[in-house]
């Protein structure tokens, strides 16, 4: 029988990522010592805080890593907490060696499509559209995170099922909250588990019926803190649920995040057209590109198969002519979602449709626009390069 060692149980160890942070827990330090003895292993694991939520997690997976080199040792986790400079160090790693916050995603060299869901007015569905987007990215794999932007009308963490979880903080990082996509579609012993990472600022509040009382300058600090403060790691897509008009978080997105491609959202009627199209007008002025609009609640389609327009017809493509028109550059309609009960209902128990119920008229569509705007490229049209004349030739 091969001798265990400490660098193969190491090595092992390595493949072990925390659930959080999606790191390796020896590359972030959390592994103190290993002991080993004649029947036993001992790994002394540091985690950042001492209430860590996902430790049972840890727990399993470094026994199972540990098993595959060691099968004929018995296996125990004992957990300690990092000290202040442990935190610090793992901070600064994670940051890159940078100590100071930035938002990542407005580096020039940043890869990440950041997708701002905008309305003119509440209750098109922006919040059901912008979780459904971001699940159905997930599904194909893509690293995905979800800002809850609406500070005063916060519903991304419940109908992402996470009402109840509470982000951990390492020193003044903040991990955002992993929601797992329970995808039916895949058989349970196929899946990769994916899942998407949301940030609200419901999440932040002492009490989750705590009423946000801010005014702009309040606002725009709570965009900064979930855009820097969050170790949101390398995600391929980034998506902002907006707060319904053109106000301050409008102004403050334009202003920290210039390169957003904007996502206006309407439902058919003209009076909720002709308010989108204010949305659409106000990214512009922001110097964002607007790369195409959804139309929300376009119809209900009875049992004998026809289609009842409850909310009238064309609102959708009369944004996207309109906004076309203005802009010179065309802005599509990426998909007419119907009105389903089920939309409705997945979106409250907290498990998307476009993953609980993929067959789902809705959810076929909402897929569809997801691999459209993760399928595109990153266009120039209508975006500020950040260039100015130097002097003349």
């Amino acid at each position: 029988m091969a001798t265990v060692t400490e660098e193969s149980v190491r090595e092992a160890l390595g493949n072990v990522n925390d659930p959080e942070i999606k790191r390796p827990i020896t590359e972030l330090g959390m592994v103190d010592t290993i002991t080993i003895d004649d029947a036993a292993i001992t790994v002394r694991l540091l985690l950042t805080v001492a209430g860590c939520p996902l430790k049972d997690t840890l727990n399993r997976d470094i026994t199972a890593a540990v098993a595959e080199v060691a099968p004929a040792h018995s296996v125990t986790v004992d957990m300690g907490v990092m000290t202040d400079e442990q935190r610090k160090s793992m901070q600064e790693m994670l940051r890159g060696g940078r100590t100071e916050r930035e938002i990542p995603f407005a580096q020039a060299g940043s890869l990440t499509k950041v997708y701002a869901i905008a309305s003119g007015k509440g209750g098109v569905g922006k919040s059901s559209v912008t979780v459904n987007l971001a699940v159905a990215m997930a599904r194909r794999g893509l690293k995905v995170g979800i800002v809850d932007a609406d500070i005063y009308g916060h519903s991304i963490p419940d109908m992402m099922g996470v009402g109840d979880q509470r982000p951990t903080q390492v020193e003044d990082m903040i991990m955002p909250v992993p929601a797992p996509v329970d995808d039916s579609s895949v058989p349970e012993q196929d899946r990769e588990h994916p899942d998407v990472k949301v940030m609200s600022i419901g999440m932040l509040k002492p009490k989750k019926d705590q009423v946000v009382a801010w005014r702009g300058p309040m606002l725009d600090r709570a965009l900064v803190q979930m855009l820097s403060d969050v170790y949101w790691g390398d995600l391929d897509a980034l998506l902002l649920d907006l707060p319904p008009g053109t106000g301050d978080m409008a102004i403050s997105l334009g202003q920290h995040l210039a390169n957003a491609e904007v996502v206006v959202v309407t439902t058919p009627q003209q009076a909720a057209a002709q308010v989108a199209e204010r949305a659409g007008t106000m990214a512009s002025m922001m110097h964002q590109r607007v790369v195409g609009v959804i139309e929300n609640m376009s119809y209900l389609q009875t049992p004998t198969g026809e289609r009842m327009e409850v909310f009238g017809s064309g609102g959708g493509t009369a944004v996207a002519q309109a906004l076309s028109h203005r802009f010179g550059y065309d802005v599509p309609v990426l998909g007419q979602i119907p009105l389903e009960v089920g939309l409705r209902e997945t979106g409250d128990s907290g498990r998307p449709i476009v993953s609980s119920d993929p067959d789902a008229e809705s959810a076929k569509i909402l897929q569809q626009v997801a691999d459209q705007l993760s399928g595109r490229s990153r266009g120039l049209a209508g975006m500020q390069l950040g260039l100015s004349p130097t002097g003349r030739l």
